[in-house]
């Protein structure tokens, strides 16, 4: 298994009550940014907050992030800040369930996270956080401009209540 590019990892034994600051250095952001399909990443940090009870760990906080990603019709530069409370649960890796069988979930196991050994990774845990907070379709200003000039219409002009429109008697 390969070391996630932003690895904080953290002992569980002692995570009980620990408050901590994680931050990305340049090397991490460039390789998150690779990872995620971005520009570049300019900043990546979380404000973590963690309890433990037996064997599993809740860590509370939020990340901020200054990113650049490329608009979805365009392709400019958009700069994009990022700013997410996050809420998850490291539990021991499951040994229950072969990894191809189907599992039920309830809405409270949805954020977590398993780990193995004595050690969970904060700083993976916020990188698949920031991943989630991307939007996939962004776009930018020029997206409109863009799309005209490659003959693309807006869904809403090629919709049958747009026909329907273009075939009343004008006045």
């Amino acid at each position: 298994m390969t070391t996630p590019e932003f690895s904080r990892p953290i002992d569980i034994r002692q995570a009980d009550g620990k408050d901590m600051h994680i931050a990305a250095d340049a090397s991490e952001r460039a390789a998150l940014a690779r990872r995620f399909g971005l520009v570049r990443i300019d900043r990546l940090e979380a404000r973590v907050s963690l309890s433990r009870r037996d064997r599993t760990v809740d860590a509370t906080g939020r990340l901020s992030a200054d990113i650049v990603q490329s608009c979805a019709v365009s392709a400019e530069d958009l700069p994009v800040a990022v700013a997410e409370d996050f809420a998850f649960r490291f539990v021991p890796e499951a040994s229950g369930h072969l990894p191809d069988e189907e599992i039920e979930l309830d809405a409270e196991d949805c954020d977590e996270i398993e780990y193995a050994g004595t050690h969970c990774d904060i700083g993976e845990a916020v990188a698949q956080s920031l991943a989630l907070a991307i939007d996939p379709f962004l776009t930018g200003p020029n997206a409109d401009e863009a799309r005209r000039k490659a003959g693309i219409v807006a869904p809403e002009d090629n919709s049958p209540f747009a026909v329907l429109k273009g075939l009343q008697p004008k006045e």
